[in-house]
C-alpha cells in the first residue's frame, strides 16, 4: 500500500544542537495541529468517504503529512545529537547541588 522512498522530500540542516527548538518543533510533530494529526484526520477522512476519486485524493493527502513528519523528526534528532550528554551532565551538577544545599540545612 505505501512505498516508502529512503529520501527525505527536502534536505534537511541543523547548524547546532538546540534542544529548546527541538522541543517546539515536537508540537509541530505529534500535537494537536501537528503532522501525525492531520495525517490521522485526512485518513479517517478517507475511510468514511463513497467517492473513490476524493478517497483516493484524501489518502494522498494523508501520506504527503506522513512525509512531513519524517521530515520534522529528522530536524528534532539533529537538534538533540549530542546534547543528551551535555544535559545529563547538567541534571548530575543540579542534583549535586539541591545535596549540598539540603546537607547545609
Amino acid at each position: 500500500m505505501f512505498m516508502h522512498n529512503k529520501r527525505l522530500m527536502y534536505t534537511v540542516r541543523v547548524s547546532e544542537p538546540n534542544p529548546g527548538l527541538a522541543t517546539l518543533m515536537l508540537e509541530q510533530f505529534g500535537g494537536p495541529q501537528g503532522e501525525l494529526a492531520a495525517a490521522m484526520r485526512y485518513f479517517t477522512q478517507a475511510l468514511a468517504d463513497e467517492d473513490p476519486g476524493r478517497k483516493d485524493m484524501l489518502l494522498d493527502i494523508a501520506t504527503e503529512e506522513l512525509s512531513h513528519l519524517e521530515v520534522i523528526g529528522s530536524i528534532v534528532s539533529m537538534l538533540n545529537r549530542g546534547v543528551k550528554g551535555q544535559m545529563a551532565e547538567a541534571a548530575m551538577e543540579e542534583a549535586d547541588l539541591y545535596a549540598s544545599l539540603k546537607q547545609r540545612r
